[in-house]
């Protein structure tokens, strides 16, 4: 039984445990916001970044979808969550996996999670031990909601800070990219077997090309379009890489074709300025590349008035040569005790050919940006929280468009739910499933 068919009977399992709990509140729903966005439910889940030790860590990180569920990447493990009343959101399980990070891609019954960096002795994934230096993946299969089972592990060299997973169903398989934070110049590319998800392993490494600056120290993330299009944006260090993996430019998802660079610039002519690429996205015609910056690790107040713009941008490129077409700056100014960037985000599939993203920044919040003009791009929509009170790392680690609504992984508090009315956003395509990293059709 799929996930998507099974998820009834999961539901009606913990239906007595999830109605005795105390309702959580949802605190985005007190926010400074626009007046077409609009707060509806709130899935619990309390935790902070700095304070306990590294193995109770269990803040909330990146999401994943698959028909009227959520999957939300944490700290330790993920969770499995029941979005068919996005109004009333409901968490099935928390699966335990206490090593940080957490990407996750999903796969009908299969999840895959990255492990980020060397585990020290005494760690665990669903109960089992995780040999002391482990980093790379971990499989599991989740058929069962509410005991998914470790069916795989796959050590990587440089570790798997982020995942993006790209059906391959001509051979059975999906494909991953592991995509580092650092120390390495190359993506990891691994092979799921559909069938026999235990079998894992690392097919082959991709290297990354260098830009003004030499070295690129690996791929932060991976985005992905198929279709027509088939191109892959690795957001690498100072140099993001664009590879084909299929027609019409050459290359494979096994083995993509590496076809260029790009590098931004200050006013002051400095590449980069302190941070590096983070993420990657496409317009869902393959015309247009849209990359986020990411300065301080996700840790620094890199939003306030008197930051540089590349500091709090989303650029866009032309997909096709890498020419820059524009790019948005954050309008909303933040305080000196909010972490923020441009972070985690993707791009609405509307029928209209309109270009709109759906960001999470971190303690700027979730925003809704119209770039269907790229070089005068506008915003649509936001909801923008207050500084984090005692100061800790908080706020919006992704919000993705899913189906309507807007999904938000809030780091300290579990998952948000919002609706956007805008006429904007009207016509969009529905889907069946939604890993964010990986659009696998175009329009």
């Amino acid at each position: 039984m799929s996930s998507y068919s099974r998820w009834a009977t999961a539901v009606a399992t913990v239906a007595l445990l999830v109605g005795a709990a105390i309702p959580a509140a949802a605190d985005h729903k007190t926010r400074p916001s626009t007046k077409n966005m609009h707060a509806l439910g709130h899935s619990e889940h309390r935790a902070e970044f700095f304070g306990p030790p590294a193995a109770e860590r269990h803040v909330n990180s990146d999401l994943a979808f698959w028909g009227d569920l959520a999957f939300n990447g944490n700290y330790d493990g993920f969770r499995i969550i029941d979005i068919s009343a996005p109004g009333d959101p409901k968490e099935i399980f928390h699966q335990r996996c206490n090593g940080d990070q957490g990407d996750i891609v999903v796969w009908d019954d299969i999840l895959v999670r990255s492990w980020n960096s060397p585990a020290p002795a005494g760690r665990f994934c669903d109960g089992q031990p995780v040999p002391a230096g482990f980093e790379g993946l971990h499989v599991f299969d989740i058929s069962d909601l509410t005991n998914p089972e470790l069916v795989a592990s796959v050590p990587l060299g440089c570790g798997s800070h982020t995942a993006t997973g790209v059906p391959d169903l001509a051979n059975n398989r999906l494909i991953v990219y592991s995509n580092v934070s650092s120390g390495c110049n190359w993506m990891d590319i691994v092979e799921v077997p559909l069938g026999a998800p235990q079998n894992s392993h690392l097919l082959r490494t991709e290297p990354i090309m260098g830009g003004t600056l030499g070295s690129n120290n690996g791929c932060h993330d991976v985005g992905v379009i198929l279709g027509d299009v088939n191109l892959a944006a690795c957001a690498s260090g100072h140099a993001a890489n664009v590879f084909s993996v299929g027609a019409p430019n050459g290359g494979t998802l096994e083995d993509p074709r590496f076809l260029y660079t790009i590098e931004e610039q200050d006013a002051g002519g400095k590449v980069g300025v302190g941070g590096r690429w983070h993420s990657a996205a496409f317009t869902w015609d393959g015309e247009v590349l849209v990359l986020g910056w990411e300065p301080g690790g996700g840790a620094a107040p890199e939003c306030e008035a008197s930051d540089p713009d590349i500091k709090k941008s989303l650029f866009f490129y032309d997909a096709a040569t890498g020419a820059k077409l524009g790019r948005w700056v954050l309008p909303r100014p933040q305080s000196s005790a909010e972490n923020c960037t441009v972070h985690n985000y993707n791009i609405v599939p509307l029928r209209s050919g309109r270009y709109v993203a759906v960001s999470g920044n971190y303690q700027a919040g979730t925003w809704v940006t119209d770039f269907t003009d790229p070089a005068n791009a506008t915003t649509v929509a936001w909801s923008d929280p207050p500084p984090v009170t005692p100061a800790n790392l908080g706020g919006a680690w992704s919000t993705y468009w899913y189906n309507n609504f807007l999904y938000e992984s809030e780091i300290q508090t579990g998952l948000n739910v919002f609706r956007v009315s805008d006429q904007v956003l009207g016509g969009a395509t529905r889907l069946p499933h939604l890993n964010p990293q990986t659009q696998e059709f175009s329009l």
